[in-house]
């Protein structure tokens, strides 16, 4: 169980994850880099599963995830409400199903390298946390 304070920590740095993780997708210039690092990667490691030359419509997918994910990371920077931890939680959740689902499909395994991340910080945005005490430090 989480104090109110940690929880806060924990939505923050899932968010600087998110941040340093997709703000590369949010343009057709900086997604074009990504894209060329992560085949790189993938061809250097001879990892399993196809990452193929993205068409300018799925670059347009790319770069809404991109911008939204971004969107939400500066949000949960700026206030990091148990609110919003809970559906990141939900929304990683989805997400690793989704990139599992891919993998499962033909995807590079590259992809789980994210999955885990989005595993890790669901389980940690799940957990309970402690009702903040108004009086708390306070004498009677």
């Amino acid at each position: 169980m989480f104090d109110p304070k940690q929880y806060r920590r924990i939505i923050r740095a899932s968010a600087w994850y998110d941040l340093l993780a997709t703000i590369g997708f949010a343009t057709p210039w900086s997604f074009a880099a990504v894209h060329a690092g992560l085949l790189w990667l993938t061809q250097k490691w001879q990892l399993a599963g196809i990452f193929p030359a993205f068409a300018p419509a799925h670059v347009l997918m790319a770069n809404l995830l991109g911008s939204v994910v971004t969107i939400w990371a500066l949000l949960r920077i700026r206030d990091p409400q148990l609110q919003f931890g809970r559906y990141d939680a939900a929304a990683r959740f989805l997400f690793a199903v989704w990139q599992i689902y891919a993998v499962a499909h033909g995807a590079s395994v590259i992809i789980l390298a994210f999955t885990a991340m989005e595993i890790m910080f669901g389980i940690l945005q799940s957990m309970p946390v402690r009702a903040a005490v108004a009086d708390e430090g306070k004498s009677a």
